[in-house]
Parts: structure tokens; sequence; C-alpha cells
């Protein structure tokens, strides 16, 4: 049986409203789905990278918040 991990990337836009695509591991398979707006896509390498580059594309989100207090 394969376990299946979740786990989640998180920005913030100019407006400060988050945005959210989560990641869901299930062996070396990672699919990825914007709370935001639906999207989806499969990824086998460097999901959080597209993750991020779709958060800063289509909801110019860039803010990181576990940088923000910093």
């Amino acid at each position: 049986m394969v376990a299946i991990t979740t786990s989640k990337v998180s920005r913030w836009d100019q407006h400060g409203r988050e945005h959210t695509v989560r990641v869901r591991r299930a062996g070396v398979q990672r699919s990825l789905v914007c709370d935001t707006c639906g999207w989806s896509k499969g990824a086998q390498f460097l999901p959080w990278l597209k993750a991020q580059e779709h958060l800063a594309e289509e909801h110019q989100a860039t803010v990181d918040p576990s940088e923000r207090d910093s």
C-alpha cells in the first residue's frame, strides 16, 4: 500500500490574500491543486517550485508567509 502525504505552498498577494497550492504525494508521483482557482497538474519533479510559479504567475502571490515576520 502506498502512503499518501499532503503538504502545501502558500503565498500572499499584494492585497494580503493568501493563496495555497496543495502538493499531494503518492509514491513518486505528486499532484498539485490550487485552492484558489482549482488549477491542477501532475508533477514528478520539483513540485514545490511549480506550485510557487503558479502562485506568482496566476495570482501575483509572491510574499512567503514564513518570511513576512522576519
